[in-house]
């Protein structure tokens, strides 16, 4: 498989309406977008999984391309992800990018995926860190990991846009599904005042908080 053979199976996927739109979502996209759609990009990576090695080859030239890699390495078992990870992380310089890269391998190897984890958040990198915060949103909502998630949120560097956002992010989820524990972080001040009043905006807009419960957090803004 070549670079270019590879382009040619994406070519009559490629949408230029769709990729203008993404040009808009993807903000600032750093990458050229073909404009081929996540299932189909899912669809790909998984169906030249055994050529994972010559694609990681390949020019970081389009979104897409970095997606397809991003995808095929979570795909793989625990071990074999570990391998490919710290050029998957370098990859990630956007929220899409970022928030769609989710190895369900994670799953069975929560503990010692943690210091992982940690060691990307100190690098103190905007996507880095949100990374992590990611990771921790999709497979640490659990109470023996409680004081695991208030760590990072105390230290997220919220001053990056991406990191306000998953912390505002994190925090909306805890108080969703944790109600009490979530309002135990809002009463502790340990969020800037814009990551507090975003997580209680994005906890507000749930389905999965009755109408009391939204009234009360609103309550719990802090004015600027």
């Amino acid at each position: 498989m070549t670079y270019d053979n590879f382009l040619k199976i994406l070519a009559p996927y490629c949408e230029e309406v769709f990729a203008r739109f993404q040009n808009k979502l993807i903000l600032p996209p750093k990458q050229k977008i073909l404009g081929v759609r996540t299932p189909t990009l899912r669809k790909i990576a998984k169906k030249h999984l055994n050529e994972i090695d010559e694609i990681f080859s390949f020019p970081n030239e389009y979104y897409e391309i970095s997606f397809i890699k991003l995808t095929m390495a979570s795909l793989l078992p625990y071990q074999d992800f570990l391998k490919y990870l710290d050029e998957c992380v370098k990859l990630i310089d956007n929220w899409a990018l970022c928030d769609s890269f989710k190895a369900n391998c994670i799953k069975n190897h929560k503990k010692g995926f943690l210091p992982i984890i940690e060691k990307y958040f100190i690098t103190k990198k905007e996507f880095c860190q949100r990374y992590a915060l990611v990771c921790l949103l999709s497979y640490y909502m659990e109470e023996e990991y409680f004081e695991i998630l208030l760590s990072y949120l105390q230290r997220a560097d919220t001053s990056y846009y991406y990191v306000h956002m998953a912390s505002a992010w994190l925090t909306a989820e805890i108080i969703i599904k944790h109600y009490e524990f979530g309002l135990q972080i809002l009463h502790s001040h340990i969020l800037d005042v814009k990551t507090h009043n975003k997580s209680i905006q994005k906890a507000r807009e749930s389905f999965r908080l009755n109408a009391d419960k939204k009234a009360f957090l609103n309550t719990l803004k802090i004015k600027n």
